[in-house]
């Protein structure tokens, strides 16, 4: 289904069939590991910002599937986008939300995250 992702040395994986002794030595990246700083990742603040988390079930192995595919084609197309996330099943979202904020990141497009932004400064 995807949603246990995880990039082994960029590459996307499903890691429930990746045996943890193949691991070693390699480079895992985690959705918990795309944040830098206490600041989201471009993806992820674009998925924010489209609605595109739902239940949240199948959004890090999206957000990792899109990470491997920016990383490798920064500007792609949306037949790009839906191939790179083929593997990965949403049952909420219908995925038009996803591709849009994979879409958004690819751009630099990422709106203000809601009650962000220069008209919700807090007094």
């Amino acid at each position: 289904c995807g949603a246990c992702t995880v990039l082994v040395d960029g590459l996307p994986v499903p890691s429930c069939h990746y045996p943890s002794a193949r691991a070693a030595g390699k480079a895992i990246t985690t959705a918990e590991g795309l944040e830098r700083d206490g600041q989201l990742h471009r993806l992820q603040e674009a998925f924010l910002a489209a609605g595109a988390v739902q239940c949240g079930v199948c959004t890090p192995g999206m957000l990792l599937a899109a990470k491997a595919l920016l990383d490798r084609d920064p500007h792609p197309s949306e037949d790009a986008i839906r191939v790179a996330l083929d593997g990965n099943l949403c049952r909420c979202t219908g995925y038009v939300k996803i591709i849009a904020a994979v879409r958004a990141a690819a751009a630099g497009d990422s709106p203000p995250l809601p009650g962000k932004g220069p008209d919700k400064e807090r007094k």
